[in-house]
């Protein structure tokens, strides 16, 4: 189910605009459609207060937690399904930590959704991407994670980061992305769409009218030669990480909003000297924030995450040199957190894939 179409029901059941948001808010909110200052018949025309308790049911079924499963860190790996069957990963990232003094605004974390049921692009360190892309989710489905997450703990930000690649979505993810940052109520700095470059992402992100929701952006850059990028991002678009820091250089300035780039450190891959230099190379003065992500193993894949005092020093060294970083734990890292294992061990528990590591 899309959005829009979700829209043109409500539109058919005698919907005005401002029945149509109310009804799409509360749902995106994960309130009761029945709640608020008004009663239903008092707002609503009676051919939707009728249909409403069977849409709310639809909307119910879009996806449904199959299992959750806690990390020490306080993030929580949700595996969710689908109406079809299919299963697709969300997480619950670690909450925000408490500010020195409380306030009255609602609290949370972020949540990282998924927008296809596996992935085209086939990175070789990611479990997604080993079998291939199964379908596009409908931007109600991506919405409904949010939806079931909510039910849950408090989200204030969503980031575009589970399965699949968002750019492949495209039309999909920026529908979720206007509901959410209007009747959802996320900041739209807190909407994050992340992917590994596509030149339609730019082309679509630009023509954004003033009016409408404009996401954070997150590039998956994880190596700064092109020819490993080609090893490592096997079905990407062709985006050399110049051109890549380049067009996302230009977004940031468009919108005020600094770039993340993405950098899964992987040991042996993309942790050496070669790699810092690199990094300093394309992001001094840039308007961007670079995020290491020490690599969370996948059983089956040959990859291993260096230790984590090589990932301190080489965020020591990037931020000595002028490129403004983060370390980031990985989050989930004691349940095997990694996007796609869930659902892997959920459909063929004893899969393995052997892949050689991919040498510079």
């Amino acid at each position: 189910m899309h959005i829009s179409d979700l829209r043109q029901r409500l539109r058919a059941l005698g919907a005005l605009p401002v029945h149509e948001d109310r009804v799409l808010r509360r749902w995106a909110m994960a309130q009761p459609q029945e709640g608020g200052r008004k009663q239903l018949q008092h707002f609503l025309p009676l051919a939707l207060r009728t249909a409403l308790p069977a849409i709310t049911d639809e909307l119910a079924g879009l996806a449904r937690l199959h299992s959750q499963h806690a990390g020490e860190d306080g993030s929580a790996r949700l595996l969710v399904a689908l109406h079809d069957g299919q299963q697709v990963e969300s997480v619950l990232l670690p909450p925000d930590r408490p500010k020195r003094r409380p306030s009255r605004a609602m609290s949370g974390g972020g949540l990282c959704v998924s927008t296809q049921v596996g992935c085209a692009v086939g990175c070789v360190f990611c479990m997604t991407g080993q079998g291939g892309l199964v379908r596009q989710l409908g931007s109600a489905e991506i919405v409904a994670q949010v939806v079931l997450a909510r039910a849950l703990r408090p989200v204030n930000k969503v980031v575009f980061m589970g399965m699949g690649e968002p750019a492949h979505n495209l039309d999909a993810v920026m529908e979720a992305v206007q509901l959410l940052g209007t009747g959802g109520g996320i900041g739209h700095k807190n909407l994050v769409f992340s992917t590994v470059g596509d030149p339609r992402v730019f082309a679509r992100l630009h023509a954004l009218g003033p009016g409408e929701v404009k996401p954070a952006l997150a590039l998956s850059l994880h190596t700064t030669v092109a020819t490993r990028r080609l090893t490592l991002l096997p079905r990407a678009p062709r985006f050399d990480p110049e051109a890549l820091v380049a067009a996302g250089e230009a977004y940031a300035r468009a919108t005020g909003y600094p770039i993340q780039y993405q950098w899964t450190l992987i040991e042996g891959v993309n942790d050496g000297d070669d790699e810092i230099e690199g990094i300093v190379r394309l992001l001094t003065g840039k308007y961007a924030l670079m995020n290491l992500i020490p690599y969370n193993a996948v059983e089956g894949l040959a990859f291993q995450r260096p230790s984590w005092e090589r990932a301190a020093q080489i965020a020591r060294t990037l931020h000595r040199r002028g490129v403004l970083t983060k370390l980031r734990h990985s989050a989930g890292q004691d349940v095997d957190a990694g996007c796609g294992q869930l659902r892997a061990r959920a459909e063929a528990p004893s899969r393995r894939i052997d892949i050689a590591v991919a040498q510079g």
